[in-house]
């Protein structure tokens, strides 16, 4: 969770990213360090900040915190406040006591928020927190009223983990249909009651019964991925983190940091190290089949940068785009990793801010999807099969938009796609990153541990 200092740099960085006119600073301009930033502060007693979304139409800012919802202008002035919580709870009470009878004693407990988003077309916030083993309200961005709370069945109840980082979601939306809601999430351990990822209906009324409800469910198949309770047997703390999500094209990716038994050269003993991973699935794939996760990471002067703190996609720029060699509108990923892979929950100081371009990466999906249906190799996702499965040979023609068969999926990439380290630094941990192409240039804005803004 970021300090309160760093989500005021975010509330600046996102309304200067959404004003109608930039000026630029010429060369012989001063920099005016001491000149005063909008900022806002909420109820101190409440704790902190967790979550921030600005609608792209308005600039009206949404800010999910401990028990509560603002909404705030532009300039940061508090428009509403929704409460969130406390409410009675108790995390062990699965199903949720609202749905059955618990006989864990029940106290006043926090709801801290988990997620939030904006879902433009029928104008409303989705507000996912940490009451009732993680249940979703759909507030109105107008005024912040509920205008629904689904908590009758077990596909409302997203997640146990009561960390902010703990929810990413992605909205599929169509013209002539319900949209779908992707949503990932850590398990805290709990693989039988929550999927890792799944998708979701979205319903245009708030309060329909098929509100959350999986794409697809039936005896054998449906729109999730669950991690193997074997899994936990061989790491016990094991889970995915997912850190960023966003779609692009017919696909929907997560960006993840999950922890992986590795053996280190000339040992025979394995040691625990975390690992980033992009994961890719197709928009209409409702049975899962076109899940695949690529490693990814970043490698300067000799060191290694594995650790994914933060990501944002972008549009290349004319001018990137031509030292990348590829198009101005081609999709890029600016990430943040720090240095080395073991420390997940005390990383290392050291970052650097890389960039990937998402058709290279794709490119490399596109290859391991290819060898595999040749028959070579194995399915190379020990966390989700704990034994190596031998990939299957199918004569079929696998092109950039291949969604799967009911064969040779889930499927891992073993190869790393290394990113274009662009700037590094040691001593104050970058953490977040946001970028846009303002006249042919790409801008990227880091914000740092201490709460520092680096443009």
């Amino acid at each position: 969770i970021m300090s309160l200092a760093t989500w005021k740099w975010t509330c600046l960085v996102s309304h200067l990213l959404l004003s109608t006119t930039v000026s630029p600073l010429s060369r012989q301009q001063p920099l005016h360090p001491k000149r005063p930033f909008i900022t806002f502060t909420g109820d101190q007693a409440e704790g902190n900040f967790n979550h921030l979304v600005v609608d792209e139409r308005t600039g009206h800012i949404y800010l999910g915190a401990v028990n509560r919802i603002y909404k705030l202008s532009s300039d940061l002035k508090v428009l509403v406040t929704h409460q969130t919580g406390p409410d009675e709870d108790n995390p062990k009470c699965y199903p949720p006591r609202i749905v059955q009878t618990c006989n864990e004693p029940l106290t006043p407990t926090n709801n801290i928020n988990k997620m939030l988003l904006i879902d433009y077309k029928e104008n409303r916030l989705i507000a996912c927190g940490s009451l009732y083993q993680g249940i979703c309200k759909l507030l109105r961005l107008d005024d912040l009223f509920k205008l629904g709370e689904p908590f009758h069945k077990k596909e409302h109840y997203l997640s146990g983990v009561n960390e902010s980082g703990s929810v990413f979601g992605v909205i599929v939306s169509y013209s002539n249909m319900d949209d779908k809601l992707f949503i990932a999430t850590a398990v805290d351990g709990k693989p039988e009651y929550f999927p890792t990822i799944s998708s979701r209906k979205l319903t245009k009324n708030s309060e329909a019964d098929g509100m959350f409800a999986y794409v697809f469910h039936d005896e054998f198949v449906a729109s999730m991925i669950k991690i193997p309770s074997d899994t936990f047997t061989i790491i016990p703390d094991f889970d995915i983190y997912y850190v960023y999500g966003f779609s692009s094209g017919n696909f929907v990716y997560f960006l993840t940091l999950q922890p992986e038994m590795i053996s280190p050269p000339g040992s025979t003993t394995k040691e625990q190290v975390y690992t980033s991973k992009l994961v890719r699935l197709c928009k209409e794939d409702t049975a899962f089949n076109s899940y695949v996760e690529v490693p990814i990471g970043c490698e300067k002067n000799g060191v290694e940068y594995r650790l994914l703190q933060a990501a944002y996609l972008s549009k290349a720029g004319a001018i990137l785009a031509r030292s990348l060699g590829v198009g101005p509108e081609d999709d890029i990923l600016f990430t943040v990793f720090s240095k080395g892979q073991k420390r997940k929950m005390k990383s290392l100081d050291e970052s650097a801010l890389c960039i990937f371009v998402l058709k290279k990466i794709n490119d490399r999906i596109k290859d391991r999807l290819q060898s595999c249906y040749r028959g070579e190799g194995t399915l190379d996702l020990a966390w989700l099969k704990v034994k190596d499965i031998p990939c299957s040979s199918a004569l079929l023609t696998i092109d950039d938009n291949f969604c799967g068969l009911d064969m040779n999926a889930p499927l891992g990439v073993s190869s790393m796609v290394r990113g274009l380290p662009i700037f590094t630094e040691d001593g104050d941990r970058m953490t977040s990153v946001i970028a846009y192409v303002y006249k042919n240039h790409s801008l990227a804005f880091v914000g740092t541990k201490s709460g520092k803004l680096k443009k």
